[in-house]
């Protein structure tokens, strides 16, 4: 595959080639994440549905944790591949193989011990207890799997290979969707945990084969240094927050919601489905520009670092604009899908109607992260995703809950994070990117002339 100039090539053009493969990827992954659901509720029944649903909380922590972590090895990557630096680049990538290796086992043998008390914490019922903690231990046995396949997603976006994952990703969900109902059908309700482990294992074996045979990079393990842990620590663990937090707010507002009616938490789990749709494209941004601006920087070009996210801003506000108005047309029929009941669509629709133009704003937030990211700064980040989620969003909508407004006011208070998120993620973005560009000899010439 040939490499993709970022510092000396079109904009746009590298841009897109990085961008649609990450979109068609984060949309399999959905189509992957609903497989599970469509067959066990089909096949098995309500009672193992519940069971799955007691097991997706969980589930989720586990996948934000490994794109969050990843994601901040794609930071450290990405500058040292701009730079141009050969042995920086090894010993990134042997360093943090190793510490990817260390930390997915260490969190499957400490889950495996702690999922009863986990399940107990999480109030999970005693008729899907034995189900959900037998789908988790077998789910949490192939995390290493899961783990290293984000891992060396990570490491191919880096170096500007983001076609391979969608590749990966398309294949691992038609296995997924083969073997899923085999396993339930000889096997029962575990039978879909092991079919989503054994086809995460044979993506994992692909992508180590691909890799070898394209001989994309080295990897010598000679080359391991133990200083570049805590660095990858640093910009890791505010990746992680940053992937965590949306779990964490999503389960508190359904918390609220669920004062409300079964009716509103059915609708509201509806929106959840439906908003993938919306949110997948903003997050394929934030990671693609998190990679390009990282090159752009390592290799003391912010100029280019703009024009990659202004370039990010435009096609990406574009393609929202066109999702957010399908959606929000046709949210009512789209509800349909998943529930068969007026009373739903109509929360469903109101929903879209009042948060529509949010998801625009959103996707201008996580273009702002995702140079964030690449600058270096994922700390700032993390900062910016817990003022958007924990300071506006949740203590606004619980106050409106609270004082009894209605349904129609937790979802303003969508809204309001939306737009309060990308005034201060643009804000933040704008500044950080002006002070690395007066501190290249380009900005320092100019300041001077002005």
């Amino acid at each position: 595959m040939k490499k993709i100039d970022f510092i000396g090539g079109n904009t746009r053009h590298c841009l897109l080639a990085m961008a649609l493969p990450m979109v068609a990827a984060m949309f399999l992954n959905m189509m992957y994440n609903l497989v599970d659901s469509l067959w066990i509720g089909n096949l098995l029944g309500e009672t193992a549905y519940a069971a799955l649903t007691n097991s997706t909380p969980i589930i989720l922590i586990l996948t934000s944790v490994a794109m969050g972590a990843t994601n901040g090895v794609s930071i450290l990557l990405s500058q040292a591949i701009g730079s141009k630096n050969e042995k920086r680049t090894e010993s990134l990538i042997a360093t943090s193989f190793c510490v990817a290796v260390v930390f997915s086992v260490g969190v499957t043998v400490i889950l495996e011990i702690l999922l009863p008390t986990i399940l107990n914490v999480l109030n999970t019922p005693a008729e899907t207890y034995d189900m959900a903690y037998s789908y988790l231990s077998i789910y949490v046995l192939g995390y290493l799997a899961i783990y290293l396949y984000c891992y060396f997603a990570a490491v191919l976006r880096s170096f500007g290979n983001s076609m391979f994952q969608a590749i990966a990703m398309l294949a691992t969900t038609l296995l997924n969707a083969i073997l899923d109902p085999v396993f339930i059908h000889f096997i029962g309700f575990n039978g879909a945990a092991i079919a989503t482990v054994l086809s995460e294992g044979i993506c994992l074996v692909f992508m180590l084969v691909y890799i070898k045979k394209k001989k994309l990079f080295a990897f010598k393990l000679s080359s391991f240094d133990k200083a570049d842990i805590w660095l990858l620590i640093q910009k890791a663990v505010p990746s992680v927050v940053q992937q965590s937090i949306p779990a964490i707010s999503t389960t508190f507002l359904t918390a609220l919601v669920s004062t409300y009616s079964i009716t509103a938490i059915a609708a509201y789990g509806v929106t959840g489905k439906l908003e993938i749709i919306v949110f997948y494209p903003a997050m394929a941004l934030n990671m693609v520009l998190t990679t390009i601006i990282g090159q752009c920087i390592g290799g003391n070009r912010y100029d280019r670092a703009r024009d990659y996210l202004k370039c990010g801003l435009k096609y990406g506000c574009g393609l929202l604009v066109i999702l957010s108005v399908l959606v929000v047309s046709f949210s009512r029929q789209l509800s349909g899908l998943f529930v068969r009941s007026d009373e739903v669509a109509e929360i469903v629709g109101t929903y879209f109607l009042i948060v529509g133009i949010g998801y625009i704003l959103n996707t201008v937030t996580n273009c702002y992260l995702g140079s964030l990211n690449g600058l270096g700064k994922p700390s700032k980040s993390m900062f910016l995703m817990i003022f958007y989620y924990i300071i506006v969003r949740m203590p606004l909508a619980y106050l409106l809950s609270y004082l009894n407004l209605g349904l129609n006011r937790i979802w303003f208070a969508v809204l309001v994070s939306h737009v309060v998120a990308s005034i201060a993620a643009a804000l933040t973005g704008t500044v950080y990117l002006k002070k690395g560009w007066k501190g290249t000899k380009e900005g320092n010439l100019l300041s001077s002339e002005m």
